[in-house]
């Protein structure tokens, strides 16, 4: 696919285009539902928009346990139709970026006294298999202890009994929404992010669009849209209130929290799906130099724009790890990075945070303001297909414009350019590690610059190639952020290391080892930022590094 220039250091032909068209479609919210949204909707023919508030996936899309799963534990629930959907979507979305959402498998020790038992364990995988349309080496297999223990030797030799092993897929959810947001502008969708809604415009009494301010320049102004879709997680009630039509089902947040450790402190061979003995469950999931852990689902009533893990989230986790992984022994000065993230479920009277069903649900109002919620990062392809055919049933009866139908399953995400499976992705990987270690690179930096951009990597090459001084890490780094800043809108360094890299969770000494390299080069590109500018960008990363990574008791 051709690569569109998506920089922020043109906002201001994005922001003249958004005063000047008036859209079929006007989204609300730069998260994996918004941006999903986003590319059905442009992919159809319709003229649409993306606003987002902060930076996208800056809220529950990037806080995610970035799993593309079959949500297993949903068959206790008999919740059916959500298991086979989002085990459907699991294939496709793996299809459409191989790159990105990467076959994991998955242990789920059965031991004494735990959440399953073998033979209900073994019925409830086949289940999901036949649910999902599971096929080959990916069904299930039901393990014997000796199996088991060979698979994952940190497994409590004691207590276990055996293990289900099934297929599931890991992915970055930041990413990939990234991805599904530069997609659209193929098809002609036009996103902009730090562009706050302040209110609705409205015409005969129904939305007719948006009055918002942009973040950076502070001007304000309207866009005019046939609908509007209000895809805010968390803040979908909120918006909900401005159009004065927040009645009937509301949201129940709740919050999920993960904890990182380096590798060494615990390492897991693969992923693992395990027993806390308070009756949840909970991953364990290695991924390059990290292995992360979560995740907590407690109610959450406090500032959605500041979710952090706390004191008490951490010792939760950390016991229920050592409780499944005896030898281990974590503590909590071996946590070096943390996210904490909130899900934006439909209350239901009377049920608890964990038993509230993840469907995703739709909400018109009296003006036409259509909010969607729930939802479950796995299908949020399936979310946008069935609100944007809403959309293109009242095109066609209001507006006698026609639409296609939904074909996101077929269009593959920016990053992939020829994979079919993921064995392509891996032998891409080795070609570009041989490459790369000419200059001294390890094989962990092709497969991070692959499992983050695909073969936009040779993109990020090439500039890397005209840049001189500092060491190999430094300039592939300072690379990264022009390709970030030229095609992803990156305005902050915030924005790079925390949604475009993932660092801060996943690399947080790159992180730290890279901070004033790209504050220099930020410099070079956003020459209108001040010295105070760049001062107040170091603090911020240096409070955020403080806030996921420190533990200790004066803290609290």
């Amino acid at each position: 696919m051709k690569k569109i220039k998506f920089s922020n250091l043109e906002r201001d032909k994005t922001v003249n285009k958004l005063k000047k068209t008036v859209f079929d479609l006007v989204v609300i919210g730069g998260g994996i539902t918004g941006a999903g949204i986003l590319l059905d909707a442009a992919s159809r023919g319709m003229k649409v928009a993306l606003v987002e508030k902060n930076d996208y996936a800056s809220g529950t899309s990037s806080k995610s346990t970035k799993l593309i799963h079959g949500g297993l534990r949903y068959l206790k629930q008999f919740d059916f139709w959500l298991v086979k959907e989002v085990g459907s979507e699991r294939a496709i979305v793996h299809k459409l970026a191989p790159h990105l959402v990467i076959p994991e498998k998955m242990l789920l020790p059965l031991i004494e006294n735990g959440s399953y038992g073998k033979w209900l364990t073994s019925i409830g995988l086949k289940v999901y298999d036949i649910l999902a349309q599971v096929e080959g080496d990916d069904q299930r297999k039901m393990l014997e202890k000796k199996e088991a223990l060979k698979l994952e030797p940190l497994l409590p030799k004691k207590i276990l009994k055996g293990a289900g092993y099934y297929a599931e897929y890991r992915t970055d959810d930041a990413r990939l929404t990234t991805e599904n947001i530069k997609t659209a502008l193929q098809y002609g969708g036009i996103p902009i992010n730090y562009t706050k809604v302040t209110n609705f415009v409205y015409e005969n009494e129904s939305v007719a669009g948006l009055k918002v301010k942009d973040a950076l320049t502070g001007e304000a102004y309207e866009i005019k849209s046939k609908y509007v879709i209000s895809a805010a997680g968390p803040w979908v009630d909120e918006l909900r209130e401005v159009n004065n039509s927040k009645k009937g089902k509301q949201l129940h947040l709740t919050k999920g929290v993960h904890l990182v450790f380096p590798y060494e402190k615990l390492p897991v061979k693969q992923s693992v799906y395990f027993d806390i003995p308070d009756g949840r469950m909970m991953f364990a999931i290695p991924r390059g130099k990290i292995t992360y852990v979560g995740t907590t689902d407690t109610n959450y009533n406090e500032n959605k724009d500041n979710v952090q893990v706390d004191l008490a989230d951490a010792i939760y986790l950390i016991s229920a790890v050592n409780n499944m992984f005896p030898d281990i022994n974590l503590e909590m000065e071996d946590i070096i990075s943390t996210w904490a993230g909130l899900r934006p479920l439909i209350h239901e009277e009377g049920k608890s945070a964990s038993e509230l069903s993840r469907k995703d649900e739709i909400f018109t109002s009296d003006t036409g303001l259509i909010s969607i919620a729930g939802g479950k990062l796995t299908g949020y392809r399936k979310m946008a297909e069935r609100v944007v055919n809403r959309v293109a049933k009242k095109l066609e009866e209001d507006y006698e414009i026609e639409t296609k139908k939904c074909f996101t399953d077929e269009i593959p995400l920016i990053g992939n350019d020829g994979f079919t499976s993921y064995k392509d992705v891996k032998i891409y990987i080795k070609d570009l590690y041989s490459r790369m270690r000419e200059d001294g690179f390890e094989e962990y930096d092709a497969w991070f610059l692959v499992s983050n951009y695909g073969k936009q990597s040779e993109t990020i090459l090439a500039i890397y190639a005209t840049l001189v001084g500092g060491s190999i890490h430094e300039r592939l780094a300072r690379a990264e952020y022009r390709f970030g800043v030229a095609y992803e809108q990156v305005r902050y360094p915030m924005d790079f290391f925390i949604r475009r890299t993932g660092r801060l969770y996943f690399d947080i000494d790159g992180l730290r080892n890279l901070l004033e390299p790209i504050l220099k080069e930020h410099m070079l590109l956003f020459k209108k930022d001040t010295e105070e500018a760049i001062e107040k960008y170091r603090s911020i990363l240096h409070k955020e590094i403080e806030t996921h990574s420190d533990f200790s008791f004066d803290r609290v």
